[in-house]
């Protein structure tokens, strides 16, 4: 009876350890969570399609429409004026300057005049006996005859006679002397052909000027000429006359211009063509870099999305219901940060934000744009 009660005893005492091993084990096993689900908001716009003006922007350097180099034609010691010959001086039209002394030029000038008055002289009693009905012409010419002032030019010959005579005296050769020297000391000075500004200068007063030596250069600060190229495909668009609005690159003032000229060249290796556009304002300056807007076109039935957001550059992706779907659409032109694209449907919620990670098929909650934006 007690071995029985004893070998009870021990089986309950195994049933109980074990049954206390299993309890401890299955309280010590982690319960496996699940991940919770994370559905990310995206920011979307709804598409209108619309006639989208087609804007080409360009830029280029302005360079003044009127601007003359100033070259010297003669030699000689550039002389002082009351206006400092330094760049950043303004001229008004037929001002002079720049001189050169002309002393040595002028003297040569007087003795050649002198020559021309003596040998008119030395025929009039030839001509008064020979060929009465022309004396007094002649003798007008040397009443008017002015040493300070341009040499007047020689009466017209009646008669193959008097011409020969008047040739064979060497009066002819004289006189054009005369003239061409006259005509080379207007050389030594030089005044402005129009309202102007010298923009670089090359020499001083007292320095000895050579013939054919750069001396500087003059501009008309009202009108300037900015280059730019853009693509042949809108050669046809952009015609003469068509207005162009500029800005500069801050986008803090805006001016007007035209387009004056197009050239009739494509650039084979770029295939852009050059188009020329006229600038009015005193508020510029030689050199400036602008840029150009330039109304091309407008597609019809397109939308303008941030270029951040097409996919391989002809997709999309929309929004349907709440899952993300990638389609196919026609980029028209593309600017610096948007894209003119066709092939949306009216209605559509597509991305206007970029979403890291987005694929065909995923799950997200919108978030309706209050505003349009272009990043």
């Amino acid at each position: 009876m007690r071995k029985i009660i004893s070998i009870s005893l021990g089986i309950l005492v195994i049933v109980l350890a074990a049954f206390s091993y299993y309890t401890m084990i299955n309280n010590n096993k982690k319960t496996k969570r699940k991940a919770p689900k994370i559905i990310k908001t995206v920011f979307v716009e709804t598409v209108q399609n619309k006639d989208v003006p087609i804007v080409i922007t360009a830029n280029g350097n302005l360079v003044a429409k009127n601007k003359i180099e100033l070259f010297s034609e003669v030699q000689g010691i550039l002389k002082p004026l009351s206006k400092d010959f330094k760049a950043g001086t303004t001229y008004r039209k037929g001002e002079v300057i720049l001189k050169i002394n002309s002393e040595e030029h002028y003297a040569n000038l007087q003795a050649q005049k002198s020559n021309l008055f003596n040998s008119i002289t030395s025929i009039m009693p030839d001509i008064r006996l020979d060929y009465p009905e022309e004396y007094n012409k002649w003798q007008k010419y040397l009443k008017s005859f002015d040493f300070n002032k341009t040499t007047p030019i020689l009466p017209q010959t009646n008669s193959e006679k008097e011409k020969f005579f008047i040739s064979g005296r060497n009066i002819y050769t004289t006189y054009y002397n005369v003239r061409n020297m006259e005509v080379r000391l207007s050389k030594y000075t030089i005044r402005a052909p129009y309202n102007g500004i010298l923009t670089e200068t090359f020499v001083n007063p007292g320095t000895l000027v050579r013939q054919g030596q750069k001396l500087g250069e003059f501009i008309d600060p009202r009108v300037y000429e900015m280059e730019i190229a853009i693509s042949a495909t809108y050669r046809d668009l952009l015609q003469k006359g068509k207005k162009v609005n500029l800005h500069n690159l801050e986008n803090t003032q805006n001016w007007k211009g035209k387009v004056i000229r197009v050239n009739g060249k494509i650039d084979q290796a770029s295939q852009t063509i050059k188009v020329f556009i006229q600038i009015n304002s005193e508020d510029l300056k030689e050199g400036m870099y602008l840029e150009a807007d330039l109304l091309a076109k407008s597609e019809k039935e397109a939308y303008e999305i941030t270029r951040k957001v097409l996919v391989n550059n002809n997709s999309v992706y929309i929004v349907n219901d709440t899952v993300l779907k990638l389609v196919p659409v026609q980029p028209v032109y593309f600017k610096d940060q948007t894209v003119i694209i066709k092939g949306l449907a009216d209605g559509s919620k597509t991305l206007s934000r970029i979403v890291p990670g987005a694929y065909d098929g995923m799950l997200v909650k919108i978030q309706e744009e209050t505003e349009k934006k272009k990043k």
